[in-house]
C-alpha cells in the first residue's frame, strides 16, 4: 500500500464490470427479451451498490473519515468518482432503452405504451381498469407545512402532484405512493401474437383528475429514493445477533437518502420543493430519460407468453449415470469423487445426497453451513426430517446474508422447532462456506461424506450461476470438514485441518506461500503459472503477491468477472479477463501449476480482504487427478472464450475480446446436448 498507484479504486472497478453487464443490452446476437432482462439486472445491481457501498462511504464521509482506500482515495472524493461514472452509466442505460429496446421491441409485436399512443378504445379499457382496480387502494397524501415531510419508503415509486384547490389559496404537493401489491406493467387487450403494455405509474398520471376530483392538477413527476442499509451492528455473542439483525432491519427504512430518482425534464416546481423536504443535494439526484427503475423488465416483461424466440433457448441439465436411480446416492460417492459443474449439471444430486441422508437409518448426523437458501428449498424440510428422525442436525444459518436476513431468520425458526440445532452465525464474521458433511455408520465404521462447492445451497441461482461442487468420501477431507465443524460451533482456530483450507485462518498465508513457490520455481526455470477465476480481487496483499509472482517470471492468467483492483499496465506476464454471458460466471478455482504437477483448489472465496480476513471460508483441493485436470481443462476453454469475454488493458479499460475464428462461446458449448 506504500505505492497507491498500484491499485484500482473497488467502486469504480464495479460500476466498470456493471457497465460491462449493461453492454450485453446493445447485442444483436443476444435475444431480445434476454437483453430486456440485462438491462433490469444493471438496475438491480445499481440500488444494491448505492444501499450497500455508497451508504457505507456516506457514512465515512459524514463522519470526517479522511483515510484513503488502497488506490488513494478519500471517501469524499470517491463518492464524486462515483457520481460522475453513475450519470455516464445511467445515460447510457435509457439510451439502450429508448433507442434500440423500445423501437425492436415493438417491430417484434411488443408494445410499451405512452399517453399519446393510446387509442380511443384503449382509453376507455384503462378507465375501467383504473376505477375498478387501481383507485380503490390509491391512498394521496397532502403535504401539510406544519407537519413534518412523510418517512418516503426506499426503492418505492412516489408521485409527486401539484395541486390547485378549486377554493383558491396557494397550489399544494401531495405524495400518490404507487401500490406494489399491483403489477407495476399493465397489459391491455391486444391481438393475438402482439401485446399492448402500460405503466401503472402511466395510468395513474391519466387519471390525476379523478383522484382529486375538486383540484386541478398542476403537475406530476415521479420519484424514487434510495436510502443507506449498511449498518454498523454490535454482535459480540450469539444470543444477541438476532437481536441486532431485527434493529438493523428495521433501521434500513430510515437510514440517509443517498440517492433520489426522478424524470430529466423534472416539473421545476415540485422539484424545488422536493430538494428542500429531502434535503437532496443536487450530487444525489439521478435525473432520467424513461421510467423510473427498470426492473420490471424481468419481473414481469421477460415472462411474457408467447415470445419463445425472443429468449435464450431452454436446456435440461445433464445428470450423471453415476446417479442411478434405484442405487444409494452414498455407493455413488463411494465409486469416488464426483464433480458437478451448475448449471451444466443437475442441482439435483446436492438435493437427492441431503434427502437421502435424512432417510438412512444408518446416517448419525448431517451437518452444513447455509448462506441463501431459495424460498421453497427442499433442503430445509430434508433437514427438519431428519432431525425428526433423531439424527443429529446442526445447520449454521447466516443470518447476516446481505437481503436475505429476513428469510434465513425465518428457516431458523422452521429448523429449531423441527429439533435441529441451529446455530446463527459466527459472532465476529460471516460465514460464507459452502460445505455438508454426513455422517453414516458402515461396515467398516463411521464414514464421512462431503459436498464443498462453490456456490449457494440454492436450486434458484443453481440455475442461473456457473458453479462447482465435488461430492467426496475421501477421509482426510471428512476429518478436516469434521474439525471445521468444530471450529463454528467452539468460535476459535483450534481444530487443525490437514487439507481443507479456512478463512480467516489460512487461506491467504497458503495461497501466498504457494505463489511464493511459484516464483521460486521461475527462478530455476522449471513450469510457474498461476491459473485463477473469481468473482473480484480486491485484496491488496495478494495483489502484491501476485504482482511479485509475475515480476519473477510467473505466468498470471485471471479470470475476473466482476471487480479487479490489479493493474495489467506494468506487469508483462498478468493478463485479466472477464467472462459475462448468459449465465453469472459464479465459480472459484484456483490453480497453481506446482513445477509441472498442478494442484487445483475450488473455493467459497473470492480474493477480497472480506473473504480472507473477515469471513469463514472453505477452500478444497480437487484430490482426484482426473476431476483437477478436467477443471483445469474447463479453465483453458473458459480463457479461450471470444465471444463473451473482455480483456482488462494496460490503461486500466476493458474491451471485448475480438472474436475471431473459430468464434468461442464457453457457456454455450458447456450446454447439454439436445435429447442427451
Amino acid at each position: 500500500m506504500k505505492d497507491q498507484g498500484r491499485y484500482t479504486n473497488r467502486e469504480l472497478s464495479w460500476l466498470a464490470f456493471n457497465g460491462r453487464v449493461m453492454e450485453e443490452a446493445a447485442r444483436e446476437d443476444v435475444p431480445l427479451l434476454e437483453r430486456a432482462k440485462f438491462l433490469s439486472i444493471v438496475s438491480s445491481n445499481l440500488d444494491e451498490f448505492f444501499m450497500v457501498r455508497v451508504g457505507k462511504l456516506e457514512r465515512k464521509a459524514d463522519s470526517g473519515q479522511s483515510l484513503p482506500d488502497p488506490a488513494g482515495m478519500t471517501p469524499d472524493r470517491q463518492l464524486r468518482a462515483i457520481r460522475r461514472a453513475y450519470a455516464r452509466q445511467v445515460e447510457r442505460q435509457y439510451e439502450l432503452y429508448n433507442e434500440s429496446l423500445l423501437p425492436e421491441l415493438a417491430r417484434q409485436g411488443i408494445r410499451i405504451l405512452s399517453e399519446g399512443e393510446l387509442a380511443d378504445d384503449q382509453r376507455g379499457w384503462l378507465s375501467s381498469f383504473f376505477d375498478a382496480r387501481v383507485m380503490p387502494v390509491l391512498t394521496p397524501r397532502v403535504i401539510n407545512p406544519g407537519y413534518p415531510f412523510p418517512l418516503l419508503a426506499a426503492k418505492r415509486l412516489y408521485i409527486a402532484v401539484h395541486l390547485q384547490s378549486d377554493r383558491g389559496g396557494a397550489p399544494q404537493l401531495c405524495l400518490v405512493p404507487v401500490p406494489e401489491k399491483l403489477p407495476r406493467l399493465v397489459f391491455l387487450p391486444a391481438a393475438q401474437g402482439h401485446v399492448n403494455a402500460m405503466l401503472l405509474e402511466d395510468i395513474i398520471n391519466l387519471h390525476l383528475d379523478r383522484l382529486f376530483p375538486y383540484q386541478e392538477p398542476l403537475g406530476a413527476m415521479p420519484l424514487r429514493i434510495t436510502r443507506n442499509t449498511d449498518f454498523v451492528m454490535d454482535i459480540d455473542r450469539a444470543d444477541n445477533m438476532i437481536v441486532e439483525m431485527r434493529k438493523s432491519l428495521k433501521r434500513r427504512s430510515y437510514g440517509k437518502i443517498v440517492r433520489v430518482e426522478w424524470p430529466n425534464k423534472p416539473d421545476a416546481r415540485i422539484a424545488s420543493r422536493l430538494r428542500k423536504a429531502l434535503e437532496a443535494g443536487s450530487g444525489i439526484i439521478s435525473a432520467v430519460d424513461g421510467p423510473l427503475d427498470l426492473r420490471f423488465l424481468l419481473k414481469q416483461l421477460y415472462a411474457v407468453p408467447g415470445f419463445d424466440r425472443l429468449r435464450y433457448e431452454p436446456f435440461t441439465p445433464r445428470i450423471s449415470p453415476r446417479f442411478a436411480p434405484g442405487q444409494s446416492i452414498f455407493r455413488c460417492i463411494r465409486g469416488g469423487d464426483i464433480l458437478l459443474h451448475h448449471p451444466y449439471d443437475s442441482f439435483e444430486p446436492v438435493l437427492r445426497f441431503v434427502r437421502e441422508a435424512a432417510e438412512d437409518p444408518k446416517v448419525l448426523a448431517i451437518k452444513q453451513t447455509l448462506y441463501r437458501v431459495d424460498a421453497k428449498s427442499s433442503l430445509v424440510p430434508s433437514l427438519a426430517k431428519a432431525a425428526q428422525l433423531g439424527k443429529q442436525v446442526t445447520v449454521l444459518v447466516e443470518v447476516r446474508a446481505r437481503f436475505d436476513e429476513e428469510n434465513n431468520i425465518n428457516w431458523c425458526k422452521i429448523l429449531e422447532a423441527a429439533g435441529c440445532h441451529v446455530l446463527y452465525g459466527v459472532p465476529l464474521w460471516k460465514t460464507h462456506s459452502k460445505i455438508t458433511m454426513v455422517v453414516r455408520r458402515e461396515a467398516e465404521g463411521l464414514r464421512h461424506y462431503l459436498h464443498i462447492g462453490t456456490g449457494n445451497y440454492n436450486s434458484v441461482t443453481a440455475g442461473q450461476y456457473t458453479d462447482m461442487g465435488i461430492l467426496t468420501c475421501d477421509r482426510q477431507l471428512g476429518e478436516d470438514a469434521s474439525a471445521f465443524f468444530n471450529i463454528l460451533t467452539g468460535y476459535s482456530y483450534t481444530y487443525p485441518m490437514k487439507e481443507l483450507i479456512a478463512s480467516p485462518y489460512a487461506t491467504k498465508p497458503e495461497f501466498i506461500e504457494r505463489l511464493r513457490q511459484e516464483a521460486s520455481n521461475a527462478a530455476i526455470g522449471l513450469p510457474a503459472r498461476f491459473r485463477a477465476k473469481m468473482n473480484s480481487l480486491s485484496d491488496p496483499e495478494m495483489i502484491d503477491a501476485i504482482y511479485e509472482a509475475a515480476d519473477a517470471g510467473v505466468t498470471v492468467q485471471l479470470l475476473v468477472r466482476g471487480i479487479c483492483c490489479l493493474k495489467t499496465g506494468r506487469h508483462e506476464n498478468i493478463e485479466v479477463r472477464s467472462i459475462v454471458g448468459r449465465f453469472l460466471e459464479h465459480s472459484r478455482i484456483y490453480i497453481f501449476e506446482n513445477a509441472g504437477s498442478p494442484r487445483c483448489f475450488i473455493s467459497s472465496a473470492d480474493l477480497m480482504t472480506r473473504n480472507l480476513d473477515k469471513r469463514v471460508e472453505l477452500t478444497a483441493p480437487l484430490k482426484d487427478e482426473a476431476i483437477a485436470g478436467e477443471v483445469a481443462g474447463l479453465f483453458d476453454r473458459m480463457w479461450s472464450d471470444n465471444t463473451h469475454a473482455w480483456r482488462l488493458g494496460k490503461d486500466g479499460v476493458y474491451e471485448r475480446v475480438e472474436t475471431q475464428p473459430p468464434a468461442v462461446d464457453i457457456q454455450k458449448e458447456l450446454l447439454p446436448p439436445k435429447n442427451a
